[in-house]
């Protein structure tokens, strides 16, 4: 394993900041906010998959006492100028002429109460004419099948299409030559797995509050992963400038990939604006399940051929995504993590993306990757088998390394894949001996993480307390993150630093928390802005000596005249140079932004044993160990949790979740009791193993680990669930009755 630099502040565990007013209550999340006047806000819903919208009549809503004002996509800029993406942007916020999906939104109402508003809601008369929808992607694909877009063609095929259709967007990614691999391969096998559409089981709706001045600006208050975000699409949606609208981001309790996109954020602006009020609106559980993005339901197909000893020769795979209503599926990225993990000279990989009759998609950890790499995982799991050989010492065999080039282009730099299968095999658990109806699976997982746009700002208190601004909400502990390394970086102690998520016009663009992307860019420029507030400290401490600032050094959170240099005076503290301040110049702050590059590529094994019920076939997962390589844990409890969290949720998807629909199109589970995510009594105590393997591209070796972690559990516990029964199941979820079916088919 690799070696990592000693420090003083990374790698401990401290309280996090935000913990004592979130266990206490006290934090103010999306529905806390409350403004004087304020009204509140309700959304009529399409009940058809796919209907003509003929006309809309408000009249009975808008004469009930006490409600003000309804809008509809007619309120909204006619924009004739935007390209086809752009366009469809705009359907999902509000349906014009078609809904395309059973919840699709087709007007909001403003009124004195939410129950009010959500009545006048129900008044408003909608002529449609129904027509027929579809849900599956192979019947979308067919030439025949109704369409959602008269005027979507497929994009990335060699030659234009004439005719528009179902299928959004073809992609490939092409190494080597697939064919001549395959025909050097002794053993090759061809599997299909089908995932659903799930959702990412956040336990706060979405809920906003917005205030529209009588000056054309806008004050909004809301959760979401990326409050700039946020207020770029809410101003793209009601023609706005982006400096009219300032948004304060609010607590989240969680979005996992769910809160990147606006949804009631330009209604409840357009419903103030019409009011002259503030507008408050919040989701219903039902709504966020019928009207929110999930992630895409997949079927992929995936080919691997290897030699006798192991050596795989060629890789293919056919990923076919759906993306709900309008186009978006995360395909690309499920494309570029498929087979990333592994050397291998031949690959081919093509995918198709289907438009169907469902919410439109959104991200969901790691988008892409689960359902994706579920499939890969799995057939090099039944190589494994076939081939009679350890399946870790398979993936050892063939493992991408430093130097290793991606099938999506770029070489890996320094990576820590095969030190994540070395601590896996050297694990206790993986030696443990199985029990009757038990089986072990291991899957690998993958993520390139993102780096982005970030800025941050240091600001020293005249008590030398630090008071750090940033752009990034707050959603794995990031605020924590940011102190250890500016602590790390000042040599201060991690209490005397406090951090606050600004407002978009308080702090400068930090891109949407997410792609793991936060402790990495936003981390390194609360870093750069530390290294300017030190060469400030020094240029202080320098006056103050009558020598010059490159003639000083800091350590242990001091300045310290360099050796050699003749000063006869003691070190001085952040403290004793901050209340100086007023003789040395005045305040000290610094500001630093930047275009973060190179995030590095992080890697997970995953160990799981489940246990079959043979009379029920219910699963039960025994044992769980994710090991995953962090770079450098910044905080190790929050990178243990990320694992962990990830685990819980692969498990959910991999045994209970999906979206569940009828032949109308509605969905019949949108609420928490039909639609069962994992509790505490589901789950074991799950295990985890950090592996940090420095990254070159951060001062602090930092790779981001929030995705990865759930990328490896559909494939770990199906592989385990296949080897308990004895037989492949690649249908997820893996549901008592799916189980007890295949375990008679088995008998």
């Amino acid at each position: 394993m690799a070696q990592t630099q000693d420090h003083t502040y990374i790698g401990t565990r401290p309280i996090r900041p935000d913990g004592l007013e979130k266990v206490t209550g006290k934090a103010n999340f999306g529905a806390d906010t409350t403004q004087p006047g304020m009204l509140h806000g309700a959304v009529l819903r399409s009940p058809h998959a796919h209907a003509q919208i003929n006309a809309i009549d408000p009249a009975d809503a808008l004469a009930l006492d006490g409600v003000y004002a309804v809008v509809t996509a007619a309120d909204f800029p006619a924009r004739t100028d935007i390209s086809v993406g752009r366009k469809r942007f705009f359907e999902n916020i509000l349906a014009s002429k078609k809904t395309l999906y059973n919840g699709h939104p087709i007007a909001a109402v403003a009124a004195q109460t939410k129950a009010l508003a959500e009545q006048a809601a129900q008044l408003i008369r909608v002529d449609y004419t129904v027509l027929e929808h579809v849900l599956d992607m192979r019947e979308a694909m067919q030439p025949e099948a109704p369409l959602l877009h008269e005027d979507m063609f497929t994009q990335g095929l060699p030659t234009p299409p004439e005719k528009p259709s179902n299928i959004s967007q073809f992609t490939t990614l092409t190494k080597g030559d697939v064919a001549a691999g395959f025909a050097q391969a002794d053993v090759i096998i061809e599997r299909t797995f089908t995932t659903p559409m799930v959702h990412q089981g956040y336990l706060e709706p979405h809920a906003c509050v917005a205030d529209k001045q009588a000056d054309g600006n806008c004050h909004l208050w809301c959760s979401s992963q990326g409050h700039f975000g946020i207020r770029d699409m809410a101003a793209l949606a009601l023609g706005m400038d982006t400096g009219q609208i300032c948004v304060q981001p609010a607590e989240i309790g969680g979005g996992f990939g769910g809160k990147t996109v606006v949804y009631l954020e330009p209604l409840a602006i357009k419903l103030s604006e019409k009011t002259g009020r503030p507008v408050k609106m919040v989701m219903t559980r039902d709504e966020v399940f019928r009207a929110t993005g999930p992630a895409p339901g997949t079927i992929n197909t995936v080919k691997i051929g290897c030699t006798r000893d192991g050596k795989i020769t060629a890789m293919a795979a056919d990923l076919l995504f759906e993306s709900g209503a309008f186009p978006g599926s995360p395909l690309g990225a499920g494309a570029m993590c498929i087979f990333a993990p592994y050397d291998v000279a031949n690959i081919h990989i093509e995918g198709n993306e289907v438009v169907v009759n469902k919410p439109r998609v959104a991200a969901y950890r790691a988008p892409g990757a689960p359902q994706a790499m579920f499939a890969g995982e799995s057939v090099l799991d039944e190589l494994a088998q076939a081939l009679g050989l350890d399946p870790i010492d398979l993936r050892l065999l063939n493992a991408a390394k430093e130097g290793s080039r991606a099938t999506y282009g770029p070489k890996f730099k320094k990576i820590g894949f095969i030190e994540c299968l070395q601590a896996a095999k050297s694990h206790p658990h993986y030696s443990q001996p199985l029990g009757a109806n038990q089986g072990r699976g291991v899957a690998a997982g993958f993520w390139f993480n993102a780096g982005n746009n970030s800025s941050a700002e240091v600001h020293v208190a005249e008590s030398g307390m630090i008071q750090i601004v940033e752009g990034s909400p707050d959603i794995g502990g990031s605020r924590a993150a940011m102190a250890i390394m500016a602590a790390e970086k000042l040599q201060i102690p991690y209490e005397r630093i406090k951090v606050r998520i600004g407002d978009t016009q308080s702090t400068g663009f930090c891109n949407t928390t997410g792609g793991s992307r936060t402790t990495f860019a936003t981390g390194m420029a609360v870093i750069n802005a530390c290294d300017d507030i030190i060469n400030q400290l020094k240029g202080r401490a320098a006056l103050t000596w009558g020598i010059e600032a490159d003639q000083v050094d800091w350590h242990n959170g001091s300045a310290h005249p360099k050796p050699g240099i003749n000063v006869d005076a003691p070190p001085l503290t952040l403290a004793k140079l901050a209340r100086a301040f007023p003789k040395t110049g005045g305040p000290i702050s610094a500001r630093a932004s930047l275009n973060a590059q190179g995030p590095g590529p992080s890697f997970a094994v995953n160990l799981c044993d489940v246990e079959i019920d043979p009379d029920t076939g219910k699963t039960h997962v025994v044992r769980y160990t994710a090991i995953q390589d962090a770079g450098r844990a910044i905080h190790p409890d929050y990178v243990e949790g990320q694992m962990q969290g990830g685990a819980a949720q692969g498990i959910g998807w991999a045994l209970n979740e999906a979206y569940v629909y009828n032949h109308q199109g509605a969905q019949d589970n949108p609420g928490f009791l039909d639609y069962r995510i994992p509790v505490a009594s589901d789950l074991p105590m799950i295990d985890t193993k950090i592996v940090e393997v420095h990254s070159d591209t951060h001062p602090y070796g930092v790779r981001g680990v929030g995705e990865t972690p759930i990328v490896a559990p559909l494939a770990a516990v199906a592989s385990a669930v296949s080897h308990a029964i004895g037989k492949r199941m690649p249908d997820l979820p893996l549901t008592p009755e799916r189980v007890l079916d295949a375990l008679e088919q088995t008998r």
